[in-house]
């Protein structure tokens, strides 16, 4: 359970690690899926055998896809504004892919909160990095800087 902190607390977790969720496997299934929801069917996402013969020798996840499960990843988070009613995405300020998510990996995020902006009228904007661990790999799957909106 989060602990929920009043505004002129937050800037005290700035620079500080949010959470680190638990792993989550990628199955094939899941990559089919979303090559499904959005026709991206290339085939070193949905084809296991041709896949073999390519650059990773099995099929990886879709980058986005890495990055669009930030959401379930960043479930965990540590610290939210006391009050806080709803949250939504906000946005990116910056993505780099570093490392392909082979089908079978177990990822995990790391989270740190780099600011924290009261924008007024209940609203609090949390910006936070977000390093995506591939158990085993010495680099990560992806860097992401994420907007969220808290609205309180």
């Amino acid at each position: 359970m989060p602990e929920l902190v009043p505004l002129d607390k937050l800037k005290d977790y700035v620079g500080k690690e949010m959470g680190i969720s638990d792993w989550l496997k990628i199955e094939q299934d899941r990559i089919n899926a979303f090559a499904d929801c959005t026709g991206d069917h290339q085939w070193i996402h949905v084809n296991p055998e041709l896949a073999k013969k390519g650059p990773f020798g099995t099929t990886i996840a879709h980058g986005y896809l890495s990055l669009s499960l930030l959401v379930q990843l960043s479930g965990g988070m540590k610290v939210l504004p006391a009050g806080t009613k709803m949250a939504i995405n906000y946005g990116l300020n910056k993505v780099r892919f570093l490392t392909p998510v082979k089908v079978g990996s177990n990822i995990r995020n790391r989270a740190v909160l780099k600011s924290v902006e009261d924008k007024g009228g209940g609203r609090i904007l949390f910006t936070t990095e977000n390093t995506v661990e591939i158990e085993g790999e010495e680099k990560p799957a992806l860097v992401a800087e994420t907007l969220a909106m808290f609205f309180t």
